[in-house]
């Protein structure tokens, strides 16, 4: 939303938000202070036809951050997942094809793909979720191919490495280890913290999604890799170091259930369009 704003004086922005326990109207004072009238924050679920149908009128575009994102928390609980990552989609589709809307941006994940060995996954990669979270988001993803197949809506799909950044909730690893350090508590690694993920810090993810909502193809998908591996070990590591921590400050705990060992992007597509 900071991005757009500041980008393009001409846009006006929406913000539909059902701030559950991770939404903080907080994070978002120096926008409402700094663009008064371009921007306006709705609460509401995605899910809910009502409200979508009432924010979704005479707007141009969509793009769809909106979702249950936590495993951890989708293996405790999946109904949340499948509620706002399945049919919370499908009722923004609803509304962005009632409503004429230009394009429809789904913001996804490269967890839908699985794990991988070797190499990287291209947009041609079959899905094989392994957890209720990736398999939500899977489900939200083939909704958003279909409607532009069957409806034509000019829908773009992404598949993302992992975010970190300033404002996010302190249940994923970076904010976590930060604030448990920053407290005195230990940092919780899974297994033996070789698992490999790619981070993309949020401003980078931000310039992704512009050059995809001016210059993206419809009905493509689109990945949004850094091309940097790092063991979640070496990320720990590198936030030890940070804050002058060592070793001892690791807490080694039973592994999940379903944990990909390896996840890795091609964003070979994307950067073809001037992305770096």
């Amino acid at each position: 939303i900071r991005y757009l704003l500041r980008k393009y004086p001409d846009y006006h922005v929406i913000n539909l938000d059902k701030l559950t326990y991770a939404g903080n109207l907080e994070n978002l004072k120096d926008v409402e202070r700094d663009f008064g009238p371009r921007y306006r924050f709705v609460r509401g679920d995605i899910a809910s036809i009502k409200a979508v149908r009432a924010v979704v009128k005479g707007v141009e575009v969509i793009v769809n951050y909106a979702a249950e994102t936590h495993v951890d928390r989708s293996i405790l609980s999946p109904k949340a997942f499948i509620w706002t990552d399945i049919l919370g989609t499908y009722t923004l589709l609803e509304a962005a094809r009632k409503y004429r809307v230009s394009r429809y941006l789904q913001i996804g994940t490269d967890e839908v793909y699985g794990s991988i060995a070797e190499g990287a996954f291209t947009e041609e990669s079959p899905f094989d979720p392994s957890s209720p979270y990736s398999a939500s988001k899977a489900g939200g993803d083939h909704l958003v191919r279909a409607y532009y197949k069957t409806y034509g809506l000019a829908t773009i799909v992404t598949h993302s490495c992992n975010f970190m950044g300033p404002y996010q909730y302190p249940e994923k690893l970076i904010p976590l280890f930060i604030t448990n350090l920053i407290e005195g508590k230990k940092v919780p690694v899974y297994g033996e913290g070789l698992n490999v993920r790619e981070w993309i810090y949020t401003h980078d993810h931000c310039t992704a999604i512009d050059v995809l909502l001016h210059q993206g193809r419809a009905g493509e998908s689109y990945n949004i890799g850094t091309e940097q591996e790092r063991t979640n070990l070496e990320t720990t590591h590198a936030i030890l170091r940070e804050l002058d921590r060592d070793e001892d400050w690791i807490e080694y705990v039973r592994d999940r259930p379903g944990h990909d060992l390896r996840y890795a992007l091609s964003s070979t597509k994307l950067r073809e369009l001037g992305w770096r």
